[in-house]
């Protein structure tokens, strides 16, 4: 079984070897001269009223990508690109024959922008074709900024940076103006060009245009099929120093009873470029108050499960921490920046554990992509203080291809001897059998810590063949019973895990239905003598998109499940449900429904039923987004899993609402809330932010729980709450 599988890597590798010796005969790339300006040389008010824009080169129109592949748009875009020493600013007109009919709902900074009128910009500042940058503007000038990671396959949206932009609308469209300060952003010292593209979505039309790679099996954030910026100038960093101190006022109380406590604050990062393309980072006494409230989750498996980085110093540079084809939440993570400054990273909203001061370096040298942090907690509670460290480094081969290393050091509660180091290497092509994309990654780790027995390796390989008409997905993981990361998250041990997906994706040439997605796929986990341990497959003989883009699903669930033990499912202060240790199959069913989020009033529902365990289950959740104006979005959700087991009954509910008041992208106000009945716990958070200025911002953060009582006759009783202001400003140097 072993010899088969590695014949089988082998040839798969020997295939793209083969394919990368063709990659290097590419073609030629659509180019975009770029023309020059003083610095206070543009007014940046979105109407593009200065002279020089109309003298300088443009792209003056796009490619239709859908509904007709190489089709012309129904409006034409109009692109050019000026600099000066410290800038680079885009302009962009966006012809619209029916103005009326643009679809702007929000002014939020760093929303998804998928399913409104908008425009993504792509940068590719090392011309490697592996990484880049992701800008993003709607008609009412919401921003959205990214990190593109993996070639291109994946897309970091919690990193910010600074920029700006500013749109307008006329009885001809809409246009941006767009300012990216050159310190924002990381490059490779002397290059002239810059890999470059731009997509146009008009939500009305479901029509999306691109200017350079303009096909199905193209993604825009694939960097090495962007078209080039030509002609760029030396830029300016300055010393490259950025120092942004921030002041805290924290005012809380803990207990009903309990007097309002005041504390104030002050930390301090520090930013220093070391040449373009490597940076380093110094975070003292350093605070996370803007972040926001973790949205709850409900669980009913025996696994734990993971919530999102949203913190700033952890966030820069993450792209290159990145290790293993194939690696996630749901399988394993060699490294998870969670893991330090907070206790039970995932637990929603946990414990903040202090950070005393941190550094970082990250960046490129030559083909070397380097990212090093090092962290010292203190101490809290019975939790001593702690240091710990990461140092990633992955070497690009072949045209789109890398080869790497990762390792840790330290463990978050104090334990000795915790360490981590593992090897990958991933080949990647966007030009197999001419124009598809093919990954093929293999990977290995082996972790240690004092007193720690057994089997502590970890390996696996992932191939892809991901494509628009047809897409083929296998990962194999194989983790040993001692592998436990200190740093990273491995959320079940002494398994080995198969992750089969295929799809076949048509787009008929109907007037009603734009593409059906039909797909099957396999998750199988097995004990390392193979016998299996859970397995959940998932048919879909019913997914359609609609020429409207509203879109309707039907799936078929088989699953199975051998827990060792018993383990909880439900619980509260008065109920207990609990699943006995036993062999379980069962199958369920879902019905989705989704209404086009181009629509004021749009939302999603699915009704899951079927078998859990050794009863059944019921499970209705909802969305609903409720869009007046872009001032305002409210936005409502819900998760009810009703459940009849041997072990009892229980409903448990997830209600939660966000309510989003934007008077501008660069003021805005937030409040999120939240409550189920397991925690019994109702928590709101509201945030508001005022950029005053492109370096500066002052956040506002009011956190409130209650808790429902079951004794008391009052529904909810005082938990806490907590006020917190925050003022932050850079000085660039």
């Amino acid at each position: 079984m072993r010899t088969n599988r590695a014949m089988t890597i082998a040839a798969v590798l020997g295939l793209c070897a083969a394919e990368a010796s063709a990659q290097q005969q590419n073609g030629d790339r659509l180019t975009l001269r770029v023309g020059a300006v003083a610095q206070n040389g543009i007014t940046l008010d979105g109407v593009l009223s200065e002279a020089l824009w109309t003298t300088i080169d443009s792209i003056s129109n796009l490619t239709m990508i859908e509904p007709e592949e190489g089709g012309v748009p129904a409006g034409r875009t109009v692109v050019r690109v000026l600099v000066t020493p410290a800038d680079i600013i885009i302009g962009v007109r966006c012809y619209d024959p029916d103005p009326g009919g643009i679809v702007s709902f929000t002014k939020a900074r760093d929303i998804e922008l998928d399913e409104e009128d908008h425009i993504v910009l792509i940068l590719d500042t090392f011309l490697d074709g592996r990484s880049g940058y992701v800008f993003a503007v709607n008609p009412d000038g919401a921003r959205f900024d990214g990190l593109v990671s993996a070639e291109g396959e994946d897309v970091n949206s919690n990193w910010d940076t600074v920029w700006e932009a500013r749109t307008t609308r006329d009885d001809q469209g809409w246009s941006a103006e767009i300012r990216i300060p050159i310190r924002s952003i990381s490059f490779k010292q002397g290059l002239t060009n810059w890999g470059y593209n731009i997509e146009r979505r008009v939500t009305r039309l479901q029509e999306t245009s691109r200017w350079s790679g303009a096909s199905l099996d193209i993604e825009v954030y694939q960097t090495g099929r962007a078209g080039l910026l030509t002609e760029l100038p030396g830029f300016s960093l300055g010393r490259g120093l950025t120092i942004r101190p921030s002041i805290i006022g924290n005012l809380n109380r803990d207990e009903a009873a309990a007097p309002s406590e005041f504390a104030g604050d002050a930390s301090v990062d520090v930013t220093q470029r070391l040449g373009t393309n490597l940076t380093a980072s110094l975070t003292y006494n350093t605070d996370f108050a803007e972040t926001e409230a973790d949205a709850r989750q409900p669980n009913l498996t025996r696994f734990d499960i993971l919530f999102p980085e949203k913190r700033s110093f952890f966030l820069e540079g993450s792209d290159i921490f990145e290790f293993g084809l194939g690696l996630d939440d749901a399988n394993l993570l060699p490294f998870f920046s969670r893991r330090i400054g907070l206790l039970n990273p995932e637990e929603g909203d946990a414990e903040k554990i202090p950070i005393l001061l941190g550094g970082k370096v990250n960046g490129r040298i030559g083909n070397t992509n380097l990212a090093t942090l090092i962290v010292r907690t203190e101490s809290l509670d019975t939790i001593p203080a702690a240091t710990m460290g990461v140092v990633r480094i992955k070497q690009n081969v072949l045209e789109e291809s890398s080869v790497g290393m990762i390792a840790t050091v330290g463990d978050p509660l104090g334990q000795s001897g915790s360490m981590l180091g593992g090897v990958d290497f991933t080949y990647r092509t966007s030009r197999f059998l001419g124009d598809k994309r093919l990954l093929v990654g293999v990977w290995g780790l082996r972790s240690d810590r004092d007193g720690l027995a057994g089997n502590k390796n970890a390996y696996g390989f992932k191939i892809d063949y991901p494509a628009d008409l047809f897409n083929f997905a296998l990962t194999s993981v194989t983790i040993g019973d001692a592998m436990q990361p200190s740093l990273g998250f491995a959320p079940r041990t002494d398994v080995r895990v198969w992750d089969l997906g295929i799809d076949y994706d048509p787009r008929p040439s109907w007037g009603l239905v734009r593409q059906m997605y039909h797909g099957v796929s396999l998750e199988l986990v097995t004990d390392l003598d193979n016998e299996w341990e859970t397995y959940l497959a998932t048919l879909k003989p019913l997914d359609w998109l609609f020429e409207s883009g509203d879109r309707l699903g039907f799936e078929i669930l088989p699953e199975g499940d051998r827990p060792p033990d018993d383990f909880t499912i439900f619980e509260t202060e008065t109920d207990t449900v609990t699943i006995t240790a036993g062999s379980y199959s069962w199958g369920r069913y879902a019905v989705t429904g989704t209404l086009a989020e181009k629509r004021k009033v749009s939302g999603s529902l699915t009704y899951a039923f079927g078998g859990f365990y050794d009863g059944n289950l019921q499970t209705v959740e909802g969305t609903l987004s409720i869009k007046p104006s872009p001032l305002v979005t409210v936005e409502l959700g819900t998760e009810r899993n009703r459940g009849d087991l041997s072990g009892g009954t229980f409903t448990q509910a997830l209600y939660s609402g966000r309510l989003e008041v934007k008077p501008s992208a660069d003021f805005q106000v937030s409040s999120f809330l939240q409550y189920d009945n397991e925690s019994r716990s109702f928590g709101t958070n509201t945030r508001l932010r005022w950029t005053f200025s492109s370096l500066g911002d002052l956040f506002v953060v009011y956190n409130h729980n209650l808790v429902r009582s079951l004794a008391s006759r009052q529904p909810f009783l005082f938990e806490a709450n907590q006020l917190l202001v925050k003022l932050v400003y850079a000085a660039r140097l």
